[in-house]
């Protein structure tokens, strides 16, 4: 605690010997980040200049990789600038605005994907209504809601996380997620059942929700025609393993983060930074291989930049 300026300082004690590997650690995280932010914005770059890509589809999908920027701009900046630093750590405020756009972001992610499998569901299961349905009114309502939903979500949490009383002023981990939790001297009921219904409508509903659909189109493929099923597997599966990475991340920093465990700080380390990692770093990798227009117009970026 500073009681000059009366700011609440948190160490981040997630690290595991950072003064041995400091310059290791930077150049990692600093790649990645470069990597995260260079793939995912030509992606956008591409969707917004090609106006055949100015289709639903697409657009979920520049809003899921625009989503990726966002979220690892909150994370590796700070990780870049703790590394370098002797001491980590970082005022409540700002861990606790962090956790607010982490869980902000990666929630909205969740029902990014629902919005995606809805499009294909319309796309692959009711062909003939698909430009009735999915019109821009329709598009720009599903991401309000994307954003909008989860930022409304979070806030309360955040407010309630704000006012709390703290008794440790130590977070084993590298950045504020649920761990965030273990640093409160009492965690309120109203925490412990609103995480709950949170969970429910955040991470459950919007799955239940792409199993449905995904259930339907698969179901529609395997009666239909060999180009149906072509067509369903060509724009499905990116989601789908999107999906199941994300998915199973999700869970171990629900169920792991936020229960005190005897893990070793090395593996904790490991896990953390695959939470940061694998989606902002693989998402570009996998539309962009698996998608079929944006390959094209991929190829074509790096044939003409070969040229000049």
């Amino acid at each position: 605690m500073d009681d000059e300026l009366n700011v609440t300082y948190i160490s981040l004690n997630g690290y595991v010997e950072v003064n041995k590997y400091r310059y290791v650690y930077f150049f990692i995280m600093f790649t990645v980040y470069i990597l995260i932010i260079c793939s995912n914005s030509t992606i956008v770059y591409l969707i917004v200049i090609h106006r055949n890509l100015h289709e639903p589809m697409y657009i979920f999908i520049a809003a899921l990789l625009l989503n990726s920027v966002l979220f690892s701009t909150t994370i590796y900046p700070k990780l870049l600038i703790d590394v370098l630093s002797e001491k980590q750590i970082i005022s409540y405020s700002a861990c606790i605005f962090q956790f607010f756009v982490f869980y902000f972001l990666a929630s909205s992610e969740f029902y990014l994907l629902s919005a995606m499998a809805y499009d294909r569901y319309v796309s692959i299961c009711k062909p003939l209504q698909y430009p009735t349905i999915m019109r821009k009114t329709t598009v720009s309502i599903l991401l309000f809601l994307a954003w909008m939903l989860p930022a409304l979500h979070i806030s309360i949490p955040v407010i309630v996380s704000a006012e709390s009383k703290l008794c440790n002023f130590t977070l084993n981990g590298i950045f504020c997620n649920n761990s965030v939790y273990q640093l409160q001297c009492v965690r309120s009921r109203f925490s412990t059942v609103y995480g709950v219904v949170a969970l429910f409508d955040l991470g459950i509903l919007p799955m239940l929700f792409i199993i449905f659909t995904y259930t339907k189109i698969f179901i529609i493929s395997y009666r239909s025609c060999r180009e149906v099923r072509k067509k369903a597997a060509e724009t499905c599966l990116p989601h789908l393993m999107v999906l199941i990475t994300f998915s199973l991340l999700s869970v171990y920093d629900i169920s792991i983060a936020r229960v005190e465990m005897n893990f070793p700080k090395t593996v904790s380390l490991i896990m953390t930074l695959q939470i940061v990692l694998y989606q902002p770093l693989f998402n570009p990798l996998i539309y962009g291989l698996k998608m079929r227009e944006i390959s094209k117009h991929i190829r074509r970026l790096l044939c003409s930049a070969k040229i000049i």
